[in-house]
């Protein structure tokens, strides 16, 4: 075995946290991860992983050695690239991060990216601001599509490429169904008044749910869902399916468009208006995948895409 795969194998288990999902994502059996891993072990005269009957965490020694291994992993991945591609023509891997509210954005980008350069094979996870922001420094991402105005908080060197300004929906059953899909009211309603309302919304640890609590805040008004989830699927279908509204970006509400149950209506006094854009980590080289990924983020056609697809209000971008 290479000490390549190695680490590749040690890099899934510091991402998955446990022993069968890594195995699962290498292809191989868990016995033989398990077994890569002490061969590290061995080999660095040092334990990488505490264990118990399952996995529990790395070692601050195998934290150090897991920051080494991906910065070995992403200096390969550079010189494949530089192998393999040609002018106009890359040739290797991108991961790509989005926070669960940018998905639609992040699906149609990957789409379209991989479309305009076949040579490159994406990854497209949906995570955690918090996630997002440790993939950039710890460069398990190339690229990542959220909020940016965390982590220019951040002492880390992360790049932000702006794309366009989430606006927030309330999303509500219809009176009169439409007949041609979700109907997209021009009169907005407040965020005070969508108080009033039983709500479904993001579990409290997520950050577009601050965002929204934040909004009820200046508002002058304090609201207790009725039903919270971490899952975004369900905001929508527990509106479509219940007696219950929720609060929605625009990119989610565009992906609603086709439910004649459902209306949008835009949400005002506060006007909120959160900046989305890419961030990616500043390092000495970029690899060509993510070189075409920035090229196509600036692209006119990209951005008039965008504006297409996230809530059907121009947002002046």
């Amino acid at each position: 075995m290479s000490l390549f795969t190695s680490l590749r194998y040690l890099a899934a288990l510091h991402e998955f946290k446990h022993f069968g999902r890594a195995a699962l994502a290498c292809h191989i059996t868990q016995p033989a991860l398990s077994n890569a891993i002490r061969a590290l072990e061995e080999e660095f005269g040092t334990a990488i992983v505490k264990r118990g009957r399952n996995f529990q965490s790395f070692t601050p020694e195998g934290e150090r050695i897991f920051a080494t291994a991906q910065r070995v992993l992403h200096e390969q991945e550079l010189l494949l690239q530089d192998l393999k591609s040609a002018q106009d023509q890359p040739v290797g891997a991108l991961t790509l991060g989005a926070v669960p509210s940018v998905m639609p954005i992040a699906a149609r980008f990957s789409g379209l990216l991989q479309s305009r350069h076949p040579g490159l094979s994406l990854v497209l996870r949906s995570m955690s601001s918090q996630d997002i922001e440790a993939g950039l420094e710890n460069l398990s991402l190339d690229l990542a599509l959220g909020y940016t105005d965390r982590v220019k908080t951040r002492g880390a060197k992360i790049a932000t490429l702006n794309q366009y300004g989430e606006r927030y929906f309330l999303l509500r059953r219809a009176t009169t169904p439409g007949r041609c899909g979700l109907q997209l009211l021009e009169q907005p309603v407040t965020w005070q008044t969508a108080a009033e309302l039983p709500l479904c919304l993001l579990t409290p640890e997520m950050h577009n749910r601050s965002i929204v609590d934040a909004a009820f805040l200046q508002a002058g008004v304090h609201v207790k869902p009725v039903i919270e989830t971490d899952s975004i699927l369900a905001l929508g279908l527990s509106v479509l399916v219940g007696k219950v509204s929720s609060i929605l970006p625009g990119a989610l509400v565009g992906v609603l468009r086709g439910y004649h149950e459902l209306e949008a209506v835009p949400l005002r006094l506060p006007e909120v208006l959160t900046p989305i854009g890419f961030m990616y980590a500043v390092t000495e080289r970029s690899s060509h995948a993510l070189r075409a990924a920035l090229d196509m983020a600036e692209d006119p056609t990209w951005r008039q895409h965008v504006r297409a697809h996230t809530g059907m209000l121009h947002d002046g971008a």
